[in-house]
């Protein structure tokens, strides 16, 4: 098991200079990063790599980002779009050693409307179908995709474990699994460690994060039941501290960060890693 940062902590967008960040990473004792690519023109993934390799760190994950002109149940250039830079992040992947393209695969981020029930089961079949081709790509490029249900502010469509079990058994593909999140199951899931159980072998990432998306150890999520779970189920992939904070504007006003939760974003990362250490 390896743990891991992802850059929205400290910087968006991210780009080929922002590997700057990497040595402070390596410093602190991350093993991975988790780079949020939110256009691939942002970056060269030549030298990332090389930044990557010189400081010792493995790039363990790709962050999807996707806005409104990006959503594969949305309309059909909106399908096209999202299909298209997300197949380009996975070109860039390969150049990264990157074995995972994690978050919400599925649709735009904050797209939340409460369809009625005919249309959520058109959406579900659009998404499945772009899902397929999806996936297809990513096996053929020897990637996979992890696919992350948000909280019900964030999404309408996957919010619980349950529901990704069943878009990964309708999209019926090997190179399909789930992405868990602590904070977004610290709202939508009876008890985190029973989803966790759940979920099983298809666990493909996990993102460790404090019940307010602060610092991991620091709240009230029952940290010893999912390190436990983790283990029962044999989870060997990587555990990223995904936090954001005041500092990174951009990313805090789309993810409702409104005050400042912790002093400061290096103790989020430093005192999370030492926790999640400790206690996994």
């Amino acid at each position: 098991m390896r743990i891991g940062i992802n850059t929205f902590l400290f910087t968006s967008p991210f780009v080929t200079q922002s590997a700057r960040l990497f040595p402070k990473f390596k410093n602190w004792g991350f093993d991975t990063v988790e780079i949020a690519i939110e256009a691939p023109e942002h970056i060269d993934p030549h030298k990332v790599k090389g930044a990557l390799d010189k400081t010792g760190l493995a790039c363990g994950s790709v962050c999807a980002c996707l806005g409104p002109d990006r959503d594969l149940r949305g309309t059909t250039r909106q399908q096209q779009t999202s299909l298209k830079y997300m197949m380009a992040v996975i070109n860039q992947m390969v150049t990264l050693d990157c074995p995972s393209l994690i978050g919400p695969v599925y649709s735009s981020v904050g797209r939340a409307d409460a369809v009625p029930a005919p249309e959520y089961k058109q959406q579900w079949r659009t998404v499945v179908k772009n899902l397929k081709t999806l996936c297809a790509y990513a096996g053929d490029k020897g990637k996979r995709v992890t696919m992350e249900p948000l909280n019900r502010f964030e999404t309408d469509f996957i919010n619980t474990c349950d529901q990704a079990l069943n878009m990964v058994a309708d999209v019926g593909s090997p190179h399909l699994l789930l992405h868990l999140d602590t904070f977004h199951m610290n709202i939508e899931e009876k008890q985190q460690a029973a989803a966790i159980r759940k979920a099983g072998k298809l666990l493909g990432h996990f993102h460790a994060c404090g019940s307010d998306r602060g610092t991991p150890g620091k709240d009230h999520i029952d940290w010893t039941g999912i390190a436990a779970a983790l283990k029962e189920i044999g989870y060997d992939k990587d555990v990223v501290i995904e936090s954001f904070t005041t500092d990174v504007k951009v990313i805090a006003r789309a993810a409702a960060i409104w005050r400042r939760i912790e002093p400061t974003r290096d103790e989020i990362a430093v005192k999370g890693l030492q926790f999640l250490k400790g206690i996994l």
